[in-house]
Formats: C-alpha cells, sequence, structure tokens
C-alpha cells in the first residue's frame, strides 16, 4: 500500500517556499507532511497533501515542474528505536531507502514515517507482516 507524494522543484531564491504555500492554501489543499532538500540553485518539496489530484492539477496550471511518486507511509510508537526497528529489517532483505521524513499526528504515542525505497511492494509486505501498520492516503486525510 503505497500514499502519493508531491516533488515539487522551486528555484532556492526568497520566497518562492512561500509563493508555493500560498498556491497550496489559496486551493485549501492541506499538506499534510513535508520536506525540503536544497542545493545552490533549487530546491525539492516533498509533501503528503489531503488531495494529490487536485494538487497535481493546480501546481500544473501555476506552471510548477513537479512528479508524483509512490512511497510508503507507516504509523510506529513515538518512542526511542522504532526508525532502528524499520531500517534493521529492510536491511535484512537488501531494501535499499532512498530517502525518509517523519510527522506526528493527533494520536499520543504515535509517529509517522515516510519511506522511498527501492522496493516498495517488498518492503511493505515486510513490514505489514512485521506489526508495522501502513497507512493509507484516507488514513492520512484523517490525521
Amino acid at each position: 500500500m503505497t500514499v502519493k507524494q508531491i516533488s515539487v522543484f522551486l528555484e532556492n531564491k526568497p520566497g518562492k517556499l512561500l509563493d508555493f504555500t500560498k498556491l497550496l492554501r489559496e486551493h485549501d489543499i492541506d499538506m499534510q507532511a513535508l520536506a525540503l532538500a536544497d542545493t545552490a540553485d533549487f530546491g525539492i518539496v516533498r509533501v503528503i497533501v489531503s488531495d494529490s489530484y487536485k494538487a497535481a492539477c493546480t501546481l500544473k496550471e501555476a506552471g510548477y515542474v513537479y512528479s508524483i511518486t509512490p512511497v510508503l507511509a507507516a504509523a510506529i510508537p513515538d518512542k526511542a528505536g522504532s526508525l532502528c526497528e524499520i531500517l534493521e529489517l529492510l536491511n535484512e532483505k537488501g531494501i535499499n531507502l532512498d530517502y525518509t521524513y517523519a510527522f506526528t499526528g493527533r494520536q499520543v504515542n504515535s509517529a509517522y514515517i515516510i519511506l522511498r525505497v527501492d522496493k516498495p511492494e517488498e518492503a511493505a509486505a515486510l513490514l505489514a507482516e512485521s506489526g508495522i501498520h501502513l497507512v493509507s492516503q484516507t488514513e492520512l486525510n484523517e490525521l
């Protein structure tokens, strides 16, 4: 089970991230998770949003360069070592983690992690078999 992540390319200049977030706000698109990576010239904003189709249409109309990537979203205990356990499972099966970022929700003692891996179906099955709850797009909207 994967969720849709939107990666948006932004110039690394003052106000560009602000413009992006204003666009989402104007179209009532809620960001549920966000990660930002940068280089000297541009940044990549990775977001999980309330309505990925609406966001993609909005971004396209506004002239943004973006891509949609399937990622795993997992609910994990908000305690020391939770990420380590997931990484051990993936490592044992030779699944490479390309990148990850985390966020918290409204549930006490829970955290959520986004995982971009090279073998998403295999990783999803492995995590589910290990008792790690994979969060659906619908569940993310309810967090």
